[in-house]
């Protein structure tokens, strides 16, 4: 008999079906697992509307931390009499403007106020380099008032070179150490506002040469001044509406003293040779607005600088900027419109 024998599948093969069968012994617990879903990766809006919730109430708890600083109504009226000082000396201190040697009074005036407003802005601003900034402001500034007293033509041409050579001296100062190097790139801005606010005043000493200078200085520098006296002094009553919570200001006050200032300009208008009330009007009324707007501007940056984490600074250079901002862009505004509008 032939004796059969029982056929064995190779060893390899037995090894794969052992496998196979691990694998389907697997696949149940493999597909109980959850499957990843398109929930997974885009939520819906069941899920996101919780997360928007929470955002919404840390934005909200974000503004309530925002710190309101209080008005202050006793400094407030002190820098109102501080405007006030500043307008009386620059509009009666033009009245001594005049042909020849008569022009250095002013001229000296107008240097005091100008030493002023290096000290209060670069203070407040802190440039790079700041003793040279400021020493180079002062003797722009003196240079200043030369060229406004000496040339036999009132112009206005030698200021600008003055202001261009005190800018690139003053930015070269702060090339020359490292830790100045590295924040000179930031505060060219601030260094080119100190250079040419202080020589703006010189505009005045040449406005005071020209045939209705003394009366144009006279009509806009005196809106200017009672249009930031009438300002602080509403913020010390009512500081209402707030512009922002930082600066403590309100709308009202640069409203009202840019009002009053036009008006004053207008009742001085009708009195003064060479005016009548309605150019009278408008003059003051562009010199108060901008003078108002300068000495808001001056507070926002105050707030800024502040949340920014920069140390403080001397308080009275602070309170100080103010009006010497304001009366700073006030001075050639009144230059601009006597030349080109009044003569």
């Amino acid at each position: 008999m032939v004796s059969r024998k029982r056929s064995r599948a190779p060893p390899f093969i037995c090894v794969i079906d052992h496998k196979i069968e691990a694998v389907d012994q697997l696949a149940p617990a493999a597909r109980v697992a959850r499957r990843p879903s398109i929930g997974d990766v885009f939520p819906t809006t069941s899920e996101t509307a919780p997360r928007a919730s929470a955002a919404a109430a840390d934005d909200e708890d974000e503004l309530e931390e925002v710190e309101v600083v209080p008005v202050r109504p006793s400094l407030s009226v002190a820098i109102a009499g501080f405007a006030a000082l500043l307008a009386v000396g620059l509009v009666f201190g033009a009245q001594t403007a005049g042909p020849g040697s008569a022009r250095i009074p002013y001229a000296i005036v107008i240097f005091g106020v100008q030493l002023l407003f290096v000290l209060a802005w670069t203070m407040a601003i802190r440039p790079p380099a700041l003793p040279v900034v400021a020493g180079v402001c002062a003797v722009a500034a003196l240079l200043a008032d030369m060229v406004a007293v000496w040339p036999q033509s009132a112009t206005v041409v030698p200021l600008l070179y003055v202001s261009i050579g005190a800018f690139a001296v003053a930015v070269l100062s702060q090339l020359v150490r490292a830790p100045d190097r590295a924040r000179a790139k930031d505060s060219i801005g601030s260094t080119l506002l100190i250079v040419v606010g202080v020589v703006s005043f010189a505009s005045l000493v040449v406005l005071g040469r020209e045939p209705l200078g003394t009366q144009t200085i006279f009509v806009c520098l005196a809106a200017t001044g009672v249009s930031l006296i009438v300002a602080r002094l509403t913020d010390a009553v009512l500081a209402w509406p707030r512009l922002a919570p930082q600066v403590p200001r309100g709308a009202a006050g640069v409203v009202f003293g840019a009002m009053a200032g036009t008006l004053t300009a207008a009742v001085i208008g009708s009195y003064v040779v060479g005016f009548t009330p309605t150019s009278a009007a408008i003059a003051g009324l562009v010199a108060a607005s901008l003078g108002a707007l300068a000495d808001l501007a001056v507070g926002y940056a105050e707030a800024g600088r502040q949340m920014a984490g920069e140390p403080p600074t001397m308080w009275i250079a602070r309170h100080m900027q103010g009006p010497l901002g304001g009366f700073a862009l006030a001075a050639p505004a009144a230059y601009t419109m006597c030349v080109l509008f009044l003569t």
